[in-house]
């Protein structure tokens, strides 16, 4: 079991957990030391430690069961010793919680996966100090964490992924609810400044109505979007990073046609597709570089109806995602990371010409021709809040080598409202030139 410092704790708390005085109450640090005492010499003379490791992995990433067991064992303590009140740290929501937290859990993160957390998007530990977002912005929390104590809760998150290694200096783990932690530590960062960044979407109702209640789309554009999926348009959704890109994409897949044969392919396993679409025969596969370039002859070969890239970041997920389109493929779903929705088909060029080669012309029309639509995302006047910040319609004509990108829709901050008017939109054309020899699209 890993170690618990708890003068490191008692320092790093400024002292909190002494017995407030009058209330003859039970000191928090002298809890902890004798719960931790306990807890020890059980599992040192217990035949099956390996199974209570397996109960505190299990209970970190977030199982319920075998995170009872321990608050229950907690309980157990406190009722034997007939202790009362405890004045433990008021960012945890029970002395059972905050024992358990304090010596095998979360620490002073817990405070993040409670009820009134749940709509915080991401929360991150810098060195000892711990924010959670709030409205768009990262506030610095009153709890802390110490060295020796981040050192454990990261030895108790890689637990649960035996190919990751702690001495690394990146890796990157997900709980059982979803949420990704990644984690820099060691070569990678200040002496001192472990970073560990949790991440989580936050929208666990995947419908255009509840984008439009949340503000993200025109609740008047719903009935447009249902038809796009109907017909198997392609699409990609770009922005930035945290711009709602992915949430939006998992919404519009989950109107697909569940009688249709699909690949989703990802990176990581954000999209929550068995739950999106139970009965849907969706093969979904995890994979990018290298990895991704070993599979490709398969995925070209696949007898899919559609593919859906969760998140396009190299080359070769790009390239692949074109050369499906070109044999054919329909109903094509993307998000890349961009923030000029006209630059869309040149940036995917780009990317695809410093790893293959080619022209950057001859990639951008294969692109263009690719994806008939590209949906922005990014914030409104509020940061928490994601928007759509517009739609562009792509057309591509290889014989005469040019591009047109035509804006259909356009967010209005000022009236926080979307236009539609073709007069007040923008449009693009893009005249490419002569091929290069041997380039021909």
């Amino acid at each position: 079991m890993a170690e618990f410092i708890l003068s490191e704790w008692m320092k790093e708390s400024g002292g909190a957990g002494a017995a407030e005085p009058g209330r003859g109450g039970t000191a928090f640090s002298e809890v902890l030391g004798n719960i931790e005492n306990r807890f020890r010499k059980e599992w040192e003379e217990s035949d099956s430690r390996e199974n209570l490791l397996n109960l505190q992995k299990k209970a970190i990433m977030g199982c319920k069961r075998e995170k009872e067991y321990f608050l229950a064992k907690i309980r157990s303590y406190f009722k034997e010793q007939e202790i009362g009140y405890i004045d433990y740290p008021d960012w945890y929501s029970s002395p059972e919680e905050a024992v358990y937290h304090e010596l095998w859990g979360l620490a002073g993160m817990a405070e993040w996966f409670s009820d009134a957390w749940m709509e915080s998007s991401s929360a991150k530990i810098i060195g000892d100090r711990i924010f959670f977002m709030k409205g768009g912005r990262m506030v610095k929390m009153p709890q802390s964490i110490g060295k020796e104590r981040r050192n454990q809760l990261i030895r108790a998150l890689l637990l649960n992924s035996p190919h990751e290694k702690t001495g690394e200096d990146y890796y990157e783990v997900y709980m059982v609810d979803g949420t990704r932690v990644t984690a820099f530590r060691n070569g990678v960062v200040k002496d001192g400044e472990d970073i560990i960044i949790f991440r989580r979407y936050v929208v666990q109702c995947y419908t255009f109505e509840e984008q439009a209640m949340r503000g993200t789309i025109d609740p008047y554009a719903i009935e447009s979007f249902e038809e796009m999926v109907r017909r198997g348009v392609s699409v990609a959704f770009v922005g930035e990073i945290r711009s709602g890109k992915t949430t939006f994409l998992s919404t519009w897949q989950s109107y697909e046609d569940p009688g249709l044969e699909g690949v989703l392919v990802e990176t990581d396993p954000e999209i929550p597709i068995r739950r999106l679409m139970p009965d849907a025969p969706i093969v979904q596969i995890l994979a990018d570089g290298e990895k991704m370039e070993n599979i490709v002859k398969s995925l070209m070969r696949s007898d899919a109806q559609y593919f859906c890239f969760g998140e396009a970041r190299d080359a070769v997920a790009l390239n692949t995602a074109l050369r499906i389109s070109e044999r054919g493929g329909k109903r094509m779903k993307m998000t890349f990371h961009i923030t000029n929705p006209f630059d869309f088909p040149f940036d995917v060029a780009n990317e695809i010409v410093m790893k293959y080669g080619g022209s950057v012309a001859d990639h951008a029309l294969r692109a263009a021709s690719a994806f008939e639509y590209v949906f922005h995302f990014g914030s409104g006047k509020n940061p928490a809040e994601k928007r759509l910040l517009g739609i562009y319609e792509m057309d591509a004509d290889k014989a005469k080598r040019r591009i047109e990108i035509r804006c259909r829709c356009l967010y209005d901050e000022e009236s926080e409202s979307w236009i539609y008017d073709e007069n007040r939109l923008p449009a693009k054309l893009f005249e490419l030139g002569a091929a290069a020899a041997g380039n021909e699209v």
